[in-house]
């Protein structure tokens, strides 16, 4: 799309006729007609309700049926009191407040006044959004990611509005996206991306990753891109309020006309949106129009990893790609976007031409990517814990351990419990198990460590410590299967990552 209305969203291929694999494959998008042209009889008025859920089904119904359909009436699914209480009883209970102090154990003494308040101002149009206040928190390399701290109503009327518009757009986007959506996990993510390069012919491996996208997506764009599918005008300005209220941070107010503040409920959604537009759909043409060899692409919010057959497709890929971007206003990261060879004929291709050493590795989703062997000899996807997720874990449960010096040993132990089993949890991996082994070693060294400095004459010996970690730090094991049988079950025949 672009200034003068005319539309350039890709033409796709029209839609699959065998329905069975619908939940397990992408969606495919059509063209719409664009606001400029939109004849009355192309709108949907979704004004009578039995409930809440059943009126949501309806525009599920609608929005699967016609991927041209525009939607007119939306804001009153919003305001429904039951909707919003749904909303707010979903918050965090101890979440940090908003510029206005308001917490949630305070906004729940008198939740039903509150919420036929608020309800009564989204109907009339009164409802004001009001700015984000900014915090920053520590990453595993050692920047700060800003995040916004919503007031509660804005988190309250976000997340209603969330969950009126999956109703449309989890019929539109593609199965090559995962961040951020119902029912999908990173796993799924990761299991798509594993195996798409061990079934597929893939040789070349895109590691990208979008500068600061949070930060310099266009607001016109969004906007324009949300009319596609959204013509109820209060629903649009709702969007535009919590766009502008802008960000409070040292006292001051700063508005800007890009970007959208990560910590909303809406911000995942609207981020999905807009690379929905400009990057899925694209992919999904060129790949069907441009592409001679195989080509897999796996999308979580602004990180991505697209697989080639052949380097000369992947490099001009890359070249169309950043040309793209660059038009929407974005750009990549230019460290952590990489081409690199990769695959089960990498090692065997480097040796032909004489390279030494090993094949590249790239890193998704907290897990560093190489090639490995099965126990066959055979090619594989090995997985592992990246090294600055481990080691930035550790910083911080070091910190944390130094904070309960004096605590319990049940109450640090539980702590630690907790910490081993969320690690597991994720990092369980089928052929992972010796970084999770490993981290569960250096947790236990730590509180080791610890322990032995509450007061100078305590010589805690390593023989005493052992019953200690058998009592509280449970054993690390993989957890998850191998991601040829979970995505086997997943998508029962399906792909989710074509």
């Amino acid at each position: 799309m672009n200034a003068g209305g005319k539309s350039d969203w890709p033409k796709v291929p029209g839609k699959p006729s065998n329905k069975a694999e619908r939940t397990a494959a992408e969606a495919v998008q059509g063209r719409g007609r664009t606001k400029a042209n939109l004849p009355e009889h192309n709108a949907l008025r979704t004004q009578g309700r039995e409930g809440a859920s059943s009126a949501l089904e309806r525009v599920r119904q609608v929005a699967r049926g016609d991927k041209k359909q525009r939607f007119t009436a939306l804001l009153h699914h919003v305001y429904d009191v039951e909707r919003l209480r749904t909303a707010f009883l979903a918050l965090k209970r101890d979440a940090a407040a908003g510029v206005d102090g308001e917490t949630w154990r305070h906004y729940r003494e008198e939740l039903e006044s509150n919420l036929q308040d608020l309800s009564g101002r989204l109907k009339r149009g009164a409802y004001r959004a009001k700015p984000v206040r900014r915090v920053f928190i520590p990453k595993s390399d050692g920047r700060q990611r800003p995040l916004g701290v919503p007031v509660l109503e804005d988190k309250i009327v976000q997340r209603a509005v969330v969950e009126v518009l999956n109703a449309i757009y989890e019929e539109d986007f593609l199965g090559i996206s995962y961040g951020f959506r119902p029912k999908r996990s990173p796993h799924q993510a990761l299991d798509a991306l594993t195996v798409g390069i061990m079934t597929k012919k893939v040789n070349w491996v895109l590691d990208a990753d979008l500068r600061s996208f949070f930060d310099t997506l266009k607001h016109a764009w969004l906007v324009q891109f949300i009319e596609h599918r959204v013509a109820d005008k209060r629903i649009v300005r709702l969007i535009q309020k919590w766009l502008a209220a802008g960000v409070l941070e040292d006292g001051k107010r700063i508005h800007s006309e890009v970007g959208t503040v990560q910590g909303g409920s809406v911000s995942p959604l609207l981020a999905n949106i807009y690379l929905h537009y400009v990057f899925d759909l694209w992919v999904q043409r060129w790949r069907s129009k441009q592409a001679r060899g195989d080509v897999i692409v796996v999308r979580w919010a602004d990180d991505f990893v697209v697989g080639f057959q052949h380097r000369v497709e992947a490099e001009r890929f890359l070249a169309e790609l950043r040309e793209r971007f660059t038009r929407f206003g974005l750009e990549l990261h230019p460290e952590k976007t990489r081409l690199i060879e990769f695959g089960r004929l990498a090692r065997h291709n480097r040796t032909d031409r004489g390279d030494r050493g090993a094949p590249g590795t790239f890193n998704f989703l907290g897990f560093t990517h190489s090639c490995g062997k099965t126990r066959k000899g055979g090619f594989t996807v090995l997985r592992q814990t990246m090294r600055t997720r481990w080691q930035g874990k550790l910083r911080e449960v070091k910190a944390e351990l130094r904070r309960r010096l004096h605590e319990p040993i049940q109450s640090v132990g539980t702590y630690l419990r907790s910490v081993v089993l969320g690690h597991v949890r994720y990092y369980g991996v089928p052929m992972n198990g010796p970084a999770i082994g490993a981290f569960r070693r250096a947790l236990g060294r730590l509180w080791w460590t610890v322990l032995r400095r509450r007061s100078q004459g305590n010589h805690l010996p390593w023989r005493r410590m052992q019953p200690l970690l058998a009592a509280w730090l449970p054993p690390a094991h993989i957890c998850h299967p191998y991601p040829l049988v979970r995505l086997g079950v997943i998508t029962q025949g399906g792909s989710r990552m074509r």
